[in-house]
């Protein structure tokens, strides 16, 4: 084939398809990294996730390749593939560079946030509170990371919502063994996502804006302090440090 020749029907098919296999594929090896179902350092085998997921190893080998792109998955030459692991250092970059996308976010939403929108960030607030009443560390991450998604997703600017959702995934990747937070620490979170949702709902852009970067920036000082020497609680399941 000449490189002025037309692909046939059947191969653009193949291409359409391969291409949304290697999407799925590497969402879902995402979503086991975010939930923390592959730690820092887990070797990722072709072959195993082949299998999971029913598919060939070719969509998986392309999505490992995706996941390397977007700073997930590190591949060492004769070793093969794993987890990223983030220093301390790489996450207070990583916060520097979300408190700046997340303001923003704040201000571009503010003006025009709709009572939609409005009722959708208060869900994901009502589910944190639910959360920490029945002790679920899980569930509260999970309203957490879909509460501050939602305020980045519904601000109107794509490239930035496709920036923030970058550096959200590494951030992931900053995990520590299971700790033991203070409850006081998870009430002074959830009161300062109540404060955010507040704000927008008054349409305070510039207040919002202030609560947003003060609020990651002590999501940012709970990693440090989280990351200090301590005693630790072998098989004790707490909430990661990552409260912002």
């Amino acid at each position: 084939m000449t490189e002025n020749m037309e692909i046939e029907p059947d191969d653009r098919i193949d291409v359409v398809r391969r291409h949304s296999l290697t999407a799925l594929v590497r969402d879902e090896i995402e979503r086991h990294i975010v939930d923390g179902k592959l730690a820092p350092g887990d070797k990722l085998n072709e072959a195993e996730w082949a299998t999971r997921l029913q598919v060939s190893r070719g969509p998986v080998r392309e999505a490992f390749r995706a996941l390397e792109q977007a700073g997930l998955v590190r591949n060492e030459k004769n070793r093969g593939v794993f987890v990223r692991t983030v220093s301390l250092t790489e996450a207070d970059e990583i916060y520097a560079v979300r408190a700046v996308l997340e303001e923003a976010a704040c201000r571009m939403l503010a003006p025009r946030i709709d009572a939609a929108q409005l009722a959708t960030l208060r869900a994901h607030v009502d589910a944190m509170r639910s959360a920490l009443d029945a002790g679920d560390h899980d569930a509260y991450a999970r309203a957490n990371v879909a509460f501050h998604d939602a305020i980045v997703a519904t601000a109107g600017n794509g490239k930035l919502y496709e920036t923030y959702r970058g550096l959200v995934g590494e951030l992931s990747l900053f995990r520590r063994a299971a700790l033991d937070v203070r409850s006081d620490a998870v009430e002074r979170s959830l009161a300062e996502h109540r404060a955010i949702l507040s704000a927008l709902a008054a349409r305070d852009a510039d207040e919002a804006a202030r609560l947003m970067r003060a609020h990651v920036d002590g999501g940012r000082q709970r990693a440090h302090e989280a990351a200090e020497p301590r005693a630790t609680n072998d098989g004790n399941d707490g909430l990661s440090a990552l409260l912002a």
